[in-house]
């Protein structure tokens, strides 16, 4: 006896999955070693967040980003948004 099939499914879409990974958050982490004759010369450990605005905040993550973003009227955001980090001047 064959195992019954689904009658219908629903298939994900490229939107769907960007739904979620924004509304839920992703988190990936991976060790890289460059080793030489098994000989580890360099490693690194790289991490990579990608969430919503929303959830990024829901978790404490760029709060003090948001609340200096939301101080500046918004003529005024379109360049702040623009210059580079650090060469800002009051």
């Amino acid at each position: 006896m064959e195992p019954e099939l689904p009658q219908s499914y629903r298939r994900a879409t490229l939107v769907d999955l960007l739904d979620r990974v924004l509304d839920r958050g992703l988190f990936l982490r991976a060790d890289i070693v460059i080793a030489v004759a098994g000989i580890p010369l360099i490693g690194a450990t790289l991490s990579l967040a990608v969430a919503g605005t929303d959830t990024m905040l829901k978790y404490g993550i760029l709060s003090d980003w948001d609340e200096a973003i939301r101080a500046v009227p918004p003529p005024q955001r379109q360049s702040l948004l623009a210059e580079p980090s650090g060469t800002r001047t009051a």
